[in-house]
């Protein structure tokens, strides 16, 4: 079961801006769509698993220093068998420069066996079952229905919760209402795309604490104020 979506403490919620009208959200994901028809993520793997396992290793830790260890973990273990051969203290070897490794590693170790029992070593295509692995969560999940199976879903990390208000596209106070109000608002065209567009313009244009507006896209759309001035 999947627990229910805390409220984020008042001095960490994003400012919220008023809701985009759906003509301007329309406009917005147009212009996203046509400066990158492809967008893609940027966690490195091999297969489905792998994939799996980088996600997981992603919690509260950045793509670029997973990506440093999962490049040798995954020359030598690229399947839950191979995992499992591995052990939880080789692996933690490898994974040691990442946040939470200890708790990781038992994870991977765990959802590894899991997927050779129940799934004849494949990442299922059902989000129960991936909820079920685990260290899966239901972000987790929906980043792999969305990429490795296409599945037009929305995982609201910190960078879609802070857009999904500050851009007025989705305004709400807990992870879920943000998803859910992103899953209606997006127009169906752009839903198999929206989770990435959105994670890679609050990663490198929309940031947290100073906003790059002058170089932003959709900043026209954007009720957000004040904007950032370019610098000097």
């Amino acid at each position: 079961m999947t627990k229910p979506a805390k409220k984020l403490p008042k001095n960490k919620a994003p400012k919220r801006s008023k809701t985009l009208p759906p003509e301007l959200v329309e406009a917005m994901f147009s212009r996203f769509r046509s400066a990158n028809p492809e967008p893609k993520g940027e966690l490195h793997s091999v297969n489905p698993f792998t994939f799996l396992v980088a996600v997981v290793l992603s919690a509260q830790a950045t793509d670029e220093g997973v990506n440093r260890a999962t490049g040798p973990l995954f020359q030598v273990a690229d399947t839950p068998e191979k995992m499992l051969a591995l052990g939880e203290e080789k692996l933690t070897d490898y994974i040691k420069t990442i946040g939470l490794f200890r708790g990781k590693a038992k994870n991977v170790i765990a959802l590894s066996r899991q997927l050779v029992d129940q799934h004849g070593s494949e990442v299922p295509h059902d989000r129960e079952a991936l909820q079920a692995l685990p260290g899966v969560g239901r972000k987790t999940a929906n980043v792999v229905l969305n990429a490795v199976f296409g599945e037009p879903t929305i995982a609201v990390d910190t960078h879609l919760f802070r857009l999904g208000n500050r851009l007025g596209l989705a305004p709400g106070k807990t992870v879920d209402e943000v998803e859910q109000k992103l899953l209606k608002r997006v127009p169906p065209a752009y839903l198999r795309h929206a989770h990435h567009w959105l994670i890679l313009h609050g990663r490198y244009v929309c940031k947290a604490r100073k906003p790059e507006c002058w170089r932003c896209l959709v900043a026209d759309l954007c009720p957000f104020t004040p904007k950032t001035p370019a610098p000097a």
